[in-house]
């Protein structure tokens, strides 16, 4: 159901939402970059969007459409329109007036979503000519194809799926993500596509989709960057024929909503997993905190960490690393003869001091594993987060500094 392994399986098709993607031709020729995502008349459609102040041209164009009746996903890859002022502005227009024109809908009704470099000119005369391929290429099983269509630096598509029965009728949740590298909540340098058949009404999808967000991409760190591009949207269809739900109190909901979390947290652990040059994928886990923001704090600085990364990246039991990043961690609460702090199941830290179980080969051999959980327990409190992290690598400076090449 996962790409989390690096390998695709099928995910299934959603009545009623369909995918097409052509070959624009917007940085390298021969490969998939446009992709056109469509949907049944009625679906509602939510979504959250970059917190970064230099949020990008689709970026504003699609949060301003996102409640006007939206009929189309236009989504580019190899360039981001960010950073282009009034000219990315008119460019994403023009992509936008184009596929309604050719698919018969109004120009608002097209939400358009662009990723790649930063501050270059969108080539929107390319994605022109290549929109009726995409149309052409419309599909309810094309996942697979548009989960490539949207890579930048992945080195693979990344989809999830669901399904599950409901008083004789069986619900699909399927999605695809984005994203390796410029990691960090609000929202990660990412793109997702999430699309059910249940039927659901629009302001609860827009709940749902903003507290799914905040436990799955919101728990993602490769390198602690925030993009101007990043957009997670949700379509539900209704044509599984269900009473659109409006509220989370029936079985029915907690089943879906169960799904949508489910492929929303492994699509936001393939981003992770898939980290630019990553060799290593690390939860962070923080219990006992007094708040539930004192535990992101706690996981986020151990996880940002450029020497705790490097440490996992040489597989170096180094644990002072991470007991260093504990003791800076912006926190209301810490009493440091409570902290205690296991790698996997071995302790390194029992009650503020060095565990007397600890041994260097034990820590040698939980270190050369390729998932690794820091667990850190606080004990001033009850609250319980975890991030998803990795490892930084030789691999990860080698890609960046020539992304643009």
């Amino acid at each position: 159901m996962a790409t989390g392994s690096g390998k695709w399986l099928a995910v299934h098709p959603v009545k009623g939402f369909r995918l097409g993607t052509a070959m624009a031709g917007i940085r390298q020729h021969g490969r998939r970059d446009l992709v056109v995502m469509t949907w049944e008349t009625g679906s509602s459609v939510a979504g959250v969007f970059t917190r970064n102040r230099f949020c990008a041209a689709p970026v504003l164009l699609a949060r301003e459409r996102l409640h006007g009746n939206p009929r189309y996903f236009l989504v580019n890859t190899g360039n981001a329109n960010a950073g282009t002022g009034e000219l990315g502005l008119l460019a994403a227009k023009q992509t936008c007036a184009e596929l309604a024109r050719l698919s018969g809908v109004g120009e608002s009704q097209v939400l358009p979503f662009s990723t790649g470099v930063i501050g270059e000119p969108l080539p929107a005369d390319k994605l022109c000519v290549a929109m009726p391929e995409a149309l052409a290429d419309l599909k309810e099983d094309n996942w697979f194809y548009a989960g490539q269509g949207i890579m930048t630096t992945d080195t693979r598509p990344k989809g999830s799926t669901r399904q599950f029965n409901h008083a004789g009728v069986t619900y699909t949740v399927s999605g695809i993500s984005k994203g390796a590298g410029m990691i960090k909540p609000d929202m990660a340098t990412m793109l997702a596509y999430i699309a059910t058949d249940a039927a659901i009404e629009q302001a609860f999808l827009q709940q749902v989709v903003a507290e799914i967000a905040d436990h799955s991409f919101n728990r993602i760190t490769v390198d602690g960057d925030t993009s101007t591009n990043d957009s997670f949207m949700m379509v539900a269809t209704g044509t599984a024929g269900n009473a659109a739900i409006s509220v989370r109190d029936s079985v029915l909901a907690g089943k879906l909503l169960s799904a949508l979390r489910e492929v929303a947290v492994e699509l936001a652990m393939a981003i992770a997993r898939d980290g630019e040059g990553a060799s290593k994928f690390v939860t962070v886990r923080v219990e006992g905190a007094e708040t539930r923001q004192d535990a992101l704090a706690v996981a986020y600085t151990v996880a940002h960490s450029p020497l705790v990364k490097t440490a996992l990246f040489a597989s170096d039991p180094n644990w002072g690393r991470i007991l260093a990043a504990v003791g800076r961690a912006p926190v209301t609460v810490m009493a440091i003869d409570r902290v205690s702090i296991w790698l996997n199941k071995l302790a390194i830290v029992e009650h503020g001091q060095p565990s007397a179980s600890y041994s260097e080969d034990a820590g040698q051999q939980v270190m050369n594993q390729g998932e690794i959980m820091i667990r850190i327990s606080l004990g001033v409190g009850v609250a319980t987060e975890e991030v998803w992290t990795t490892d930084l690598s030789y691999e990860y400076i080698k890609i960046n500094a020539g992304y643009r090449s």
